[in-house]
């Protein structure tokens, strides 16, 4: 019932930026953690940032210092901003969430479909 819906993804030059977005919605839930994933042609999907309710962050290393991860809990949205965008950046992101729902209010795991970034050299 719960659906992850990413937007902003699109085609940049290397040193560029983008701002990703991740906007939970369908009935009554509450999001816990939060993060981005990513797959390029070839390769496992990695993790590239997450946070917590708690607004505790982490980052991959190879994107630490040029991309920053925030949430609007009010928005159930969460973002993730990209900076110095680099050719290696291209691939698939994934929005992820840890969603509670009613009765039991057991945290799932829930995925967007997933938003392409290109990132031209």
């Amino acid at each position: 019932q719960v659906q992850l819906v990413e937007s902003g993804g699109g085609l940049v030059q290397a040193g560029g930026s983008l701002r990703l977005s991740c906007a939970a919605s369908g009935g009554l839930f509450s999001i816990n953690a939060m993060g981005w994933y990513r797959q390029a042609p070839g390769k496992q999907r990695e993790l590239v940032a997450t946070i917590t309710g708690g607004l505790r962050t982490n980052y991959a290393d190879s994107v630490k210092g040029r991309f920053t991860i925030s949430r609007d809990n009010y928005k159930n949205t969460v973002y993730l901003q990209m900076n110095s965008l680099k050719p290696e950046d291209t691939a698939v992101y994934y929005c992820n969430a840890n969603i509670g729902k009613p009765p039991l209010w057991v945290g799932e795991s829930h995925w967007g479909q997933g938003t392409q970034v290109t990132v031209s050299s």
